[in-house]
């Protein structure tokens, strides 16, 4: 700002009503999303969103995400804008679709680290998520999830179960974070009074095995399953998927996923033959 004036409206001036053609472009290898978000900043600026392509899509390095048209100082606004929104969310696409592809067909991966996100941007890492292929939820809705805290103000599992017994049709959750003969005791407990998933929230694959084995001892086994979860790479699910375990919540290594690198550039002069379309 120059004495209260956007120093943009100095600059271009003398053009200031000459509009031009700009494309964004993927600059690396993933999946497309945060289109949405980016509709609704071109919708904000004015711009006239020409061309955009969908949401999932496989984008390869060179590929063009979006073409839009505007005057001088819309493109200037666009480009500080416009590319955060689907570069960070087909970066965390693009992990989660990662992560699916490591985990293969017999192990379920989710991520849940949405909720710790801002909740300015919980929504587009959320979508995000989803867009890469991998739920955002451990279980199909309606489900409740009894998380460490839940469990140590209402006294422990057996008193937290025993509290939501008569909450009928949620799928149960419940979260431990004990560790040794606690942690096995607890799960038990859990599976025994009616848990549907035990999380497993530790880190150290020696307490899933542990575990299941304490649970097959008692016969319960086949009533719970086991979810694990705690500085889970994405590299960490193909020795994963040996474990007898049904569920891993990838979080991290999915929503701090680096960026998909984006460009905009000016390409030429309003006028251009481009269709307003999706594809």
């Amino acid at each position: 700002m120059i004495h209260g004036q956007d120093v943009r409206d100095i600059i271009f001036a003398g053009i200031r009503d000459k509009k031009s053609i700009a494309r964004i472009s993927a600059q690396g290898e993933g999946i497309l999303s945060g289109v949405p978000w980016m509709k609704m900043a071109c919708e904000k600026l004015e711009l006239n969103l020409k061309e955009c392509r969908r949401s999932r899509a496989k984008l390869r390095p060179g590929e063009v995400v979006a073409v839009v048209e505007g005057t001088a100082k819309q493109m200037a606004l666009g480009e500080e804008e416009l590319i955060g929104w689907v570069s960070k969310a087909s970066g965390i696409a693009t992990a989660a679709r990662k992560a699916k592809e490591a985990a293969g067909r017999n192990l379920k991966v989710v991520c849940g680290a949405w909720k710790k996100m801002p909740l300015p941007i919980k929504d587009l890492v959320r979508q995000a998520v989803a867009d890469g292929g991998i739920p955002y939820r451990i279980a199909d809705i309606p489900f409740l999830y009894l998380d460490k805290n839940y469990v140590r103000i209402l006294g422990g599992v057996g008193k937290t179960l025993q509290t939501v017994k008569g909450l009928k049709g949620y799928t149960l959750v419940i979260q431990l974070k004990d560790e040794g003969r606690d942690l096995i005791r607890e799960a038990v407990l859990a599976a025994a009074r009616g848990a549907d998933i035990v999380m497993i929230d530790t880190g150290t694959k020696e307490d899933v095995v542990d575990i299941d084995s304490a649970l097959r001892a008692k016969g319960l086994r086949d009533r719970v399953k086991i979810a694990f979860a705690g500085n889970i790479g994405i590299s960490d699910l193909r020795d994963l998927k040996k474990l007898p375990v049904e569920i891993i919540d990838i979080g991290q290594a999915v929503v701090d996923a680096p960026l998909l690198d984006m460009r905009m550039d000016i390409t030429g002069e309003s006028g251009e033959k481009v269709g307003t379309r999706t594809f």
